[in-house]
């Protein structure tokens, strides 16, 4: 209880050393929060590139301002490095490193392995560590804890303290942020929850304690495959609508005036982002060792994973309306990020679009206002300068992204051609012979 105690006392007056391992989208907004709640925070990432912007006062999220890290910087509260050393002396730990899906649609969770491996080089009595990287249930129990206990040597709930607690980022929302989105916790005991949630209370607003780690776990799975599997409902009703010839954006509207059981879904060219098309497969991938198909999630990912296909399927049909073929044709893409408004290209369909038009022979290019060079494995291409030379020349313009900067009805006056992914034209593109919507 002495160590409990001790670190409590460190937690509730803020002086206990924070460090965040991950300064990507979920570690930097994070180590943010912390260093402006008063803790002395230290953002360990392996990207040099990373950590000089950081240090250098400078952020490289569209979540977090340069002010906010030049601020915290030049008071001595946020400072990062490539160092796990700097771990001898934290107190408290929060591990937000990426768990991509291998080509082979198993868990990576590599960046896992390798950040508790680091950590449990410097562990010591009277440290707290959550674990927020989005992973299947027990990978708090099975995974880490065995790596921290056999190699410290310490008693969890004793002499350290484990919990796991499900990041909830939405990139590019000013609403819903870090600070107030409410945070779910869960410890491997009932101390490590408490420790863990009193350390978070300090720096967020709303702090909600299960009973495990598992359920903290599930929660988020469940909150992302929820989403995943109503995207890939309403993708499949576009595609039905488009066999029906019935306006799928006008029945949705329809259904949405339905002031209770029914929740506003809008189809799309595909998902993208880290969770929504990553996290229900980690559930999908673990339940299949328990000899459990998980029927829904297998369907919903089948149905968006060929979304891209049918955007394209939806190209080649406008272009066939005015006799031209999609190889040889000059097609344009607007927008290159998953989402409106900001620079993540994180599983972007964007980008199988791209692929499928190419392979099919089209000359493509892309703009985005927030993305001016695209680096993936050997490819690289650069957004247009001109849109409006783009436009204009343009056999057909594929709107994926429907960035609010994107002046539409302009748009739609000088182009040849619009697939319109998104319903961004909305009215104005209602019956315009230019335009082929989803």
């Amino acid at each position: 209880m002495e160590i409990k105690n001790q670190l409590l006392s460190k937690l509730t007056n803020r002086t206990a050393k924070v460090a965040v391992l991950g300064m990507g989208y979920v570690g930097l907004p994070l180590a943010v929060v912390f260093a402006e709640a008063g803790f002395d925070v230290i953002g360990i990432d392996p990207i040099q590139e990373k950590i000089d912007k950081l240090n250098k006062g400078k952020s490289y999220i569209l979540d977090v301002s340069d002010k906010q890290v030049e601020d915290l910087v030049n008071a001595g509260k946020l400072k990062g490095t490539t160092d796990f050393s700097f771990l001898k002396n934290v107190d408290a730990v929060s591990i937000c490193v990426p768990t991509p899906l291998r080509k082979t649609g198993d868990p990576d969770l590599s960046f896992i392995i390798s950040a508790t491996e680091a950590l449990s080089n410097y562990m010591h009595p009277g440290m707290v560590v959550v674990l927020e990287s989005s992973t299947y249930p027990g990978t708090t129990r099975e995974m880490v804890l065995p790596r921290l206990e056999d190699c410290c040597k310490l008693k969890v709930g004793k002499e350290f303290f484990l919990a796991f607690s499900p990041e909830r980022v939405d990139p590019g929302r000013l609403d819903w942020t870090t600070k107030n989105t409410p945070k779910v916790i869960g410890g491997i005991t009932e101390d490590c929850s408490d420790v863990s949630a009193v350390w978070y209370q300090q720096a967020l607003d709303s702090v909600i304690q299960v009973s495990t780690t598992e359920v903290a776990e599930m929660a988020k799975l469940l909150e992302n495959t929820f989403r995943m599997i109503n995207i890939g409902l309403v993708n499949e009703l576009a595609i039905m609508c488009d066999r029906l010839k019935v306006d799928v954006w006008e029945v949705i509207d329809a259904a949405a005036t339905k002031p209770f059981g029914f929740m506003k879904f809008t189809p799309g060219p595909g998902l993208g982002g880290h969770c929504i098309p990553i996290d229900p497969l980690y559930l999908s991938w673990k339940l299949k060792s328990l000899n459990y198909n998980a029927r829904f999630i297998e369907l919903a990912s089948e149905i968006n994973t060929n979304m891209p296909r049918f955007v394209v399927g939806k190209v080649q049909d406008a272009l066939n309306s005015v006799g031209k073929p999609v190889k040889g044709s000059k097609i344009l893409v607007l927008g290159a990020a998953y989402k409106p408004d900001i620079d993540d290209l994180r599983e972007s369909p964007s980008l199988d679009v791209i692929h499928l038009l190419e392979q099919k022979g089209a000359f493509v290019d892309y703009h985005d206002p927030y993305i001016p060079h695209i680096h993936q494995d050997d490819w690289d291409m650069d957004s247009v300068t001109d849109l409006n030379s783009a436009l204009s020349s343009s056999d057909c313009v594929v709107i994926v992204t429907n960035h609010k900067s994107y002046n539409y009805p302009e748009l739609l006056e000088k182009s040849k051609l619009i697939v319109d992914t998104r319903n961004a034209l909305g009215r104005i593109g209602r019956g315009n012979p230019k335009v082929t919507k989803l």
